[in-house]
Formats: structure tokens, C-alpha cells, sequence
């Protein structure tokens, strides 16, 4: 435990910071999982719908700087790769 004044106002901002940036990552992380689990059911309607929100959340995450841009961008293509491997 920290016993300095500007050490405990430090923990108390990284806890903070924690938790928003938690909601950010989550938010990025299920709907990812969704858009994956769309395109192996094999529906090319709503995979490409799912694959959208998921590249949304993962754009908002960069933009805050939760992740990383390079992270988000791998990602996504990622997932646009497996899209595009389903509608083919």
C-alpha cells in the first residue's frame, strides 16, 4: 500500500482509468466474438452486419487509445478477411 500522498492519488487514478477503459476493451472484445461466431453460423446478411459493429467498437477503443490503432487496424483486417472468405 502506497504511504506517499501523490502515490495514493496515483492508484486512485489508475483505478479509475481502469474500469472506463474496461467498458472500451469489453465492448470491443464481445462484439468481435459475435461477428466471428456470425460468420462461422454461415449467414452473410447478418456476419456482415455483426462484422460492422465490431469494427466500430474496435475503432472507438483506438480512438480513445485502449488499444492500439496498429491492434485495432490488425484486427479488423482480420476479421474482414474471414467476411470476405464467407461470401465468396
Amino acid at each position: 500500500m502506497a504511504n506517499i500522498k501523490s502515490a495514493i492519488k496515483r492508484n486512485k487514478q489508475n483505478d479509475k482509468r481502469r474500469l472506463r477503459n474496461r467498458v472500451y476493451r469489453g465492448r470491443a472484445r464481445t462484439f468481435v466474438a459475435k461477428a466471428r461466431s456470425e460468420i462461422t453460423s454461415g449467414d452473410a446478411q447478418n456476419a456482415a452486419e455483426a462484422v460492422q459493429i465490431a469494427v466500430q467498437a474496435l475503432d472507438k477503443a483506438a480512438e480513445k487509445g485502449i488499444i492500439h490503432k496498429n491492434n485495432a487496424a490488425r484486427r479488423k483486417s482480420r476479421l474482414m478477411k474471414q467476411l470476405n472468405s464467407l461470401q465468396q
